[in-house]
């Protein structure tokens, strides 16, 4: 299913296509503030990692996934490479490499510290932000409704 041209998606790739090619070393970044998300699993009978089940959900919401059928299925056929990278272990009885199942997504999605989460990956964009504040040209805008009290009066004459 094609994303919703609307959707917050698309405009979030237009922004990651300005960015130069990310370094070999920026990968290990983000599994590593993946990682700082707490496990709600008792971790007995963990069989995939939470910063790996993480960026396999990522992967597959960036490659287009609209639900979490569409983000296991992504999971289901994800290339080898992208495995590999992402530290997924190998079946040690079938070819290929063991790779959670949608069931499991969906309940660990639904689980995961939310919060937590958000923080981890703000901490890793925050980490590939230029180091210069003036480079990009970029500025934060309040959207709570303070900075925008007043908006439609300021630029207009009061007879």
């Amino acid at each position: 299913m094609p994303a919703d041209a609307s959707s917050p998606i698309p405009a979030a790739l237009d922004q990651l296509r300005e960015q130069p090619e990310p370094r070999p070393e920026e990968i290990p970044g983000l599994l590593e503030r993946l990682a700082e998300v707490p496990d709600p699993r008792d971790p007995r009978g963990v069989r995939h990692a939470l910063a790996a089940v993480l960026a396999l959900s990522a992967c597959a919401v960036l490659t287009g996934a609209t639900s979490l059928l569409a983000v296991g299925e992504w999971i289901a056929d994800a290339p080898t490479c992208v495995l590999e990278r992402l530290g997924i272990r190998r079946d040690p009885l079938l070819p290929g490499r063991l790779v959670p199942a949608e069931s499991t997504v969906r309940r660990l999605l639904a689980r995961v510290d939310g919060d937590a989460l958000d923080r981890a990956v703000g901490r890793w964009l925050a980490d590939r932000r230029p180091k210069a504040a003036g480079a990009t040209g970029l500025r934060g805008v309040s959207v709570d409704g303070k900075s925008l009290r007043g908006a439609a009066k300021m630029h207009t004459e009061v007879p």
